[in-house]
């Protein structure tokens, strides 16, 4: 509920602060004063679009600043994750409007997008005004009055509904993008499997493209290489059996060692080490021996190293490419190993292509069976909102009969239309003003004061089935075009609403605002030092009697305070 609301530099208001109680609060004042003013207050609140012309002439910007207690959890929620903290528990909501340039937004002293201040004030209060009489002709707008009278289980079905739609949507939209690129996806397919085809009748090992390359190297240079290797054996075994090759010498160094140790150990360690020098060289020159009886020329293996490499060329460069942007871990281009990962990312895409699912039969089945579970819930979501449709309709007939309207009957009619996230129903609720006439959607032939009335019922309606989830309404012209008895109905059953949230009423009836707990004043001063500014207090006792003969008569005179009198004790408020 709106605890405090406090406005400075707009409009005509200089500076006020509003308390409204927690019950019913009437706003009251003659025209022009400046009532309207203050639901502009309200409106920028709660994210309205910020108009610099309503600053006050002289001033630099202006300020609303409301103090909101007992918000839902939705709206709290939804502070707390703009970064909001409570006051005491209570929610700041602040905006600033400037006369030079952009508008700000707080939400408990955090700054926000006017769209958060939107999100969160929908919470807390709803306003009815007359846009908001063009509001409720809308088809939509009745829908979610009806969804909202279906009772706590409905919200779910509606979600499930949302959600199944999602699927149909997604499922349709793959359908129609295979259908359409039917011919390049079928190119796409025969394209990779006739390279992957080429490739695993290639299998290409990682890294052979390396391993060939150093093996042609080896196979045309095998006599450098035998010749070489002959050297080296020699070295190490001598030319001859006069010519001592390292072997000979280092065992020879070895036994000299030997026989010296009996005088020194160390040399002993030392002769040690050369004679496994000397076995170590041996198995060298046998290795040497071995790779030099083993470079045969073939040939013939070199053709074969020859027609393989150019194999894996022509896969390189076919298909040796990064699938998508290199990375910096991918294998150089042109390389067998790019090759296998070209492979890789294709057998993905040609899985993906054809998996389970991706053929034309399996997506229409898909489109089918989704179609099928929409329709179920619908008809389940047609069937509540009919049930509600004839609740409700009832319940808002019988509250018009006491707002002057007792001849009219509300119906709501739930007509089949195409599948959608909502379901597929066009919902209407229909007035019939009086016997015999023609049922008519609300936006037609309904005036404002019908409607007017209309709305309220529908509000005391749902706020006695528990589905009113706002804790704030705020009424403007609701009272309009009516007057007398009527407009003591109307208040009747605002003091009603006022019993479960908190109600404002912007009034200039009597009848009503003689119901309400508490009154507040607008009044315009013309003669200020400043210019033409208005001031809001809230009046009881002799105050709120003569406020009420003003609205009765235009003036207080005796029989006119005699009139409010007795309205405020037949309204059970008293003096």
């Amino acid at each position: 509920m709106i605890e405090e609301l406090h406005i400075r530099d707009l409009g005509v208001i200089v500076e006020a602060r509003l308390e409204p109680s927690a019950g019913f609060t009437a706003i009251t004042g003659e025209t022009g004063a400046g009532k309207t003013m203050l639901l502009s207050a309200l409106d920028l609140l709660l994210g309205g679009k910020a108009d610099p012309s309503r600053v006050r002439a002289g001033a630099e910007r202006a300020v609303v600043e409301g103090r909101f207690t007992g918000a839902p959890a939705a709206a709290l929620e939804r502070a707390a994750d703009a970064g909001a903290e409570l006051d005491d528990d209570a929610l700041i909501l602040a905006r600033t409007v400037v006369a030079q340039g952009r508008s700000r937004a707080h939400v408990g002293g955090t700054s926000v997008p006017q769209g958060v201040l939107s999100q969160i004030g929908e919470q807390l209060v709803t306003v009815h005004g007359q846009a908001d009489q063009f509001h409720l002709r809308s088809r939509s707008t009745q829908r979610d009055v009806v969804d909202a009278f279906a009772g706590p289980d409905h919200p779910a079905v509606l979600a499930t509904m949302r959600a199944r739609h999602a699927e149909l949507r997604h499922a349709e939209g793959a359908l129609a993008e295979f259908t359409a690129q039917g011919r390049t996806r079928a190119l796409e397919i025969s394209s990779l499997t006739t390279a992957l085809a080429e490739i695993d009748d290639a299998e290409p090992q990682p890294g052979e493209d390396l391993a060939l390359r150093e093996e042609v190297d080896r196979l045309d240079n095998v006599e450098v290489l035998r010749s070489a290797a002959a050297e080296a054996m020699e070295a190490m075994s001598g030319r001859s059996a006069d010519d001592l090759g390292a072997v000979n010498l280092l065992e020879t160094a070895a036994r000299g060692l030997a026989r010296a140790s009996e005088h020194d150990p160390e040399l002993g360690t030392l002769a040690e080490q050369i004679t496994a020098s000397a076995h170590a060289v041996g198995e060298l020159g046998t290795e040497l021996g071995t790779y030099v009886a083993g470079l045969e020329v073939d040939p013939r293996r070199l053709d074969v190293v020859h027609a393989r490499r150019a194999v894996l060329g022509t896969l390189g460069r076919t298909y040796g490419v990064p699938w998508a942007d290199r990375g910096p871990e991918d294998p150089p281009a042109g390389s067998t190993d790019a090759v296998i990962l070209w492979a890789t990312h294709a057998r993905a895409r040609l899985e993906e292509l054809t998996g389970p699912g991706q053929d034309l039969e399996s997506l229409q089945q898909q489109v089918r069976d989704l179609t099928r579970e929409c329709t179920a819930v619908a008809a389940e979501i047609t069937a509540a909102r009919r049930a509600a449709g004839d609740r409700l309709a009832a319940v808002v007939t019988s509250e018009l009969a006491g707002l002057a309207m007792a001849s009219a009957q509300v119906e709501v009619a739930v007509e089949p239309t195409s599948l959608g996230a909502s379901g597929a129903d066009d919902v209407a609720i229909m007035l019939v003003p009086h016997p015999g006439a023609p049922s008519r959607p609300l936006g037609q032939g309904a005036s404002g004061g019908e409607i007017s009335r209309v709305m309220l019922a529908l509000e005391v309606a749902l706020a006695d089935a528990g589905e009113a989830t706002p804790t704030t309404f705020v009424f403007d012209e609701v009272d309009a075009g009516i007057g007398g008895r009527t407009a003591s109905q109307v208040g009747q059953r605002l003091a009603e609403l006022s019993r479960t949230a908190q109600v404002v009423v912007v009034t200039h009836l009597a009848q009503v605002a003689a119901y309400a707990d508490h009154h507040i004043v607008v009044e315009k001063d013309t003669e200020a030092e400043d210019g033409t500014v208005t001031s809001v207090r809230a009046v009881s006792g002799a105050e709120r009697t003569a406020e009420l003969a003003r609205m009765l008569s235009g003036e207080t005179t005796a029989t006119a305070l005699e009139h409010a009198a007795d309205l405020l004790e037949r309204s059970g408020v008293g003096r």
